[in-house]
């Protein structure tokens, strides 16, 4: 199988371009299943349900989540019904809305999809995502198992990467938004990469006009962040998966 993880989107012009793009790219890659980050797709952060609605319209299958994934109330109705948007798994148990993972019905296969955030650099660190994914690996059975980490450092990431290989079909990290240059298959068989990238304007900074952020370097003031219009991209990872070993075969990065 064929399996695609997309880089942060940002905004309603990274969902835009999402939509213009991806479902000519499933036609021509023959992708089976697109998972996405999502949770910066809404206008000022956030995810919300219209935002979503239109990244599943889009063509995608499973949208994955991260420490924005709350900032928007309107969005924990949604988290609640709909089983195939998950949010991270180490946020407490009984007090979050949403899911820890979401189970796709492929008919010859299924696909297990996993959401973590890191705790390194994190103001307010969530349960350890090493121990919350060995205990969600209890609960979930799949043909294969793809896992979203949203974490700022690097070493947290390939550390993650190589605890799961072998026991995962694929890791792929979110969050920084810069796609990084270390797709692989590790050496258990778990495809890799540190950071899908992301979905929006090309020439911004994480999405952002890079005036705006530059003055708030600058001065160290309060300034409201704005996404930039203009000529964007998708980054995001192809994975081609042995569905019934469950192992990765290829990992390659793309920017379209």
């Amino acid at each position: 199988m064929k399996l695609l993880c997309i880089g942060d989107v940002v905004a309603s012009v990274g969902c835009e371009y999402l939509r213009r793009r991806l479902p000519n790219l499933k036609k021509t890659l023959g992708i089976d299943v697109v998972v996405c980050n999502g949770e910066n797709s809404a206008d000022g952060n956030g995810i919300l349900p219209q935002s979503a609605d239109y990244l599943f319209q889009s063509g995608v299958d499973v949208i994955t989540l991260g420490n924005h994934a709350f900032r928007r109330r309107e969005i924990y109705p949604y988290l609640e019904d709909n089983d195939f948007i998950v949010r991270p798994a180490n946020y407490p148990k009984g007090t979050t809305p949403g899911k820890r993972y979401c189970l796709l019905d492929m008919g010859r296969y299924t696909v297990g999809v996993v959401n973590l955030i890191g705790n390194v650099f994190n103001s307010s660190p969530l349960d350890c995502p090493f121990y919350t994914v060995d205990d969600v690996l209890k609960e979930l059975k799949a043909d294969v198992i793809v896992v979203d980490i949203h974490a700022e450092a690097t070493s947290e990431k390939r550390s993650l990467g190589f605890y799961l290989d072998g026991r995962v079909s694929a890791v792929f990290g979110t969050h920084t938004h810069v796609q990084t240059a270390d797709a692989q298959v590790l050496p258990e068989g778990t495809g890799y990469i540190t950071d899908a990238g992301m979905t929006g304007p090309k020439d911004s900074v994480l999405g952002v006009n890079p005036q705006i952020t530059i003055t708030s370097f600058r001065d160290k003031m309060p300034i409201r962040f704005e996404p930039l219009k203009g000529e964007c991209m998708m980054d995001c990872v192809l994975f081609e998966i042995d569905e019934k070993t469950g192992k990765a075969v290829s990992a390659e990065a793309l920017s379209v």
